[in-house]
């Protein structure tokens, strides 16, 4: 029987923090099921499409593309959980703040679907500032995000700035 895990989240862009917890994903499941959230009322900088590639890229340059797929999802990440056979659902913390969040997140997942757990992977110390708004306001102000998105990422973002003008 498959050991798999889901890992939800925007990915705008994947980020290297993204990608950590991942890699660490893989040492725990035999399949990590990263599911882009898309809802109508957000309107990301990268297309879907833009982001399943960063992600499958990024993840195959790792060694470990295998073991991950991806896919979309609009509505309860529980509900895409048990649409994908996810024993456990996969959340990244970087301080105190995120657990806070995610243990709310945690409990209320756990109360609608019990045989789902919820693991969390600490982010690496040199990864624990990351986040996907700061490296889009950096690139978007022209700065370099080499340091904190893969190649894949920079590259779907610096398209996306020039079609945004």
């Amino acid at each position: 029987m498959s050991r798999v895990a889901l890992y939800s989240g925007t990915f705008d862009p994947l980020t290297n923090g993204h990608l950590d917890v991942i890699r660490q994903g893989v040492a725990l499941f035999d399949k990590i099921v990263v599911a882009i959230g898309v809802h109508p009322g957000k309107a990301p900088w990268l297309t879907f499409d833009e982001r399943a590639e960063a992600i499958r890229v990024s993840a195959g340059a790792e060694g470990y593309g295998a073991q991950v797929a991806v896919v979309s999802f609009d509505g309860l990440v529980v509900a895409a959980a048990k649409e994908q056979g996810a024993c456990a659902i996969l959340r990244g913390l970087r301080d105190g703040t995120d657990f806070d969040y995610e243990m709310q997140m945690a409990g209320m997942n756990g109360t609608l679907a019990p045989g789902i757990r919820t693991v969390f992977l600490p982010s690496a110390p040199g990864l624990r500032h990351v986040s996907g708004t700061l490296v889009r306001q950096i690139a978007a102000l022209g700065g370099d995000v080499s340091a904190f998105a893969p190649s894949a990422s920079v590259e779907a973002l610096k398209r996306a700035i020039q079609r945004r003008g």
